[in-house]
């Protein structure tokens, strides 16, 4: 699974049963992300959690860094067996939007916030898989 935090939405995206495509699952509030999580452990079983690692343009930490870090903990208070995995998001709600102005109608073209934010979800756990698969 893999998530992008925001202090009033995280975007949640999961993979296959395969671990070859990433699929979104929705936006949540923190609280409700991590139900999500504790949720799929338990019914399924969670290896890794992705976790958008929101680095400042000069690569330098910066306050989302630390509460980023923050919800890595509370991730690992709610389901400590999973691995967690940060990866650089510079520029992800970009490619993100991209994506989702390319992939769809023009009748369904809304890049609103929650939905960018499940798109930078799927990509990040994409990139991962594709990752593990090289």
């Amino acid at each position: 699974m893999s998530v992008d935090f925001g202090t009033k939405r995280v975007g949640v995206a999961m993979a296959d049963p395969l671990r070859l495509f990433a699929q979104p699952v929705g936006t949540f509030s923190p609280d409700e992300a991590l139900d999500v999580l504790v949720r799929v452990d338990k019914d399924d079983g969670l290896d890794v959690v992705v976790v958008g690692w929101p680095l400042e343009s000069d690569g330098s930490l910066g306050r989302m860094t630390r509460l980023v870090g923050e919800y890595i903990n509370r991730i690992r208070k709610r389901v400590p067996d999973v691995d967690i995995v940060r990866r650089d998001e510079r520029n992800t709600s970009e490619r993100a939007k991209e994506l989702i102005r390319d992939g769809m109608r023009p009748s369904l073209r809304s890049t609103g916030r929650e939905r960018i934010d499940t798109a930078v979800a799927g990509l990040l756990l994409q990139e991962y898989l594709d990752e593990q698969r090289a």
